[in-house]
């Protein structure tokens, strides 16, 4: 896709921030409900990655079974990436859609789903891609750009905000590194680096030794903590 299509994406879809539905042709109450909560059930399935919202509905072909009152629905529909974590559990509607300088990501899913007196997912297919950091500096020059999640830089600053976030939080235990969900870098006076990342509770407390933590297994029962941070 060029830099100008891009561009005119994020006009279009990021000018506020939040998600819109546009049923353009798709005004039937029906396909929006079964859209909407098909977007709900693919997050429920995600176990990785961040919550999806609905941005756009705009291809729909349906078929009744007039024996059971039921239909099916193969959908198109635009999605947007949000900033909420799969593992919050979060409805799509209550999540913020990523901005601009945020690292936005935007795709496409084909969906089935059958609708009666329930909306039930019967199959799904979703493509997902990061708007391409030249059209994100096109539209805002001062904004991060994303990075590789692999860099050394990055790897070091999740380690140093990692310490941070146990040194100051009032939590009865240590937490380890899980995974690096998200990496930016912006050139201010100098480089600064950002990162996104889950954590995990850890069995060793706030009276553990610091040179003991690297032996320091997460918690493995219902009660164990797993959350996820920016810095």
């Amino acid at each position: 896709m060029s830099v100008y299509l891009l561009v005119l994406f994020l006009a279009l879809l990021l000018h506020d921030g939040k998600a819109k539905l546009e049923s353009q042709g798709c005004n039937s109450a029906d396909a929006e409900r079964a859209a909407e909560e098909a977007v709900e059930q693919i997050n429920r399935d995600k176990t990785d990655g961040y919550i999806l919202a609905l941005n756009r509905l705009y291809d729909l072909s349906h078929t009744s079974n007039q024996e059971t009152g039921s239909s099916v629905y193969n959908l198109t529909i635009d999605v947007l990436e949000t900033q909420c974590h799969t593992i919050s559990r979060k409805p799509w509607k209550q999540c913020e859609v990523r901005g601009i300088g945020d690292i936005p990501v935007y795709g496409e899913c084909q969906v089935s789903v059958q609708v009666d007196a329930q909306v039930k997912l019967e199959s799904y297919s979703c493509a997902l891609r990061e708007v391409a950091a030249t059209a994100v500096v096109h539209v805002c020059p001062d904004c991060p750009t994303a990075d590789n999640l692999n860099e050394p830089v990055i790897k070091e600053t999740a380690k140093l905000s990692l310490q941070k976030f146990n040194k100051e939080s009032r939590l009865a235990n240590y937490f380890t590194l899980e995974n690096i969900t998200k990496a930016s870098s912006q050139w201010v006076i100098g480089p600064a680096y950002f990162v996104e990342f889950t954590v995990l509770e850890t069995v060793c407390s706030k009276e553990t030794d610091v040179s003991e933590l690297a032996h320091c297994p997460p918690m493995n029962c219902q009660f164990a903590v797993s959350n996820t941070f920016k810095y």
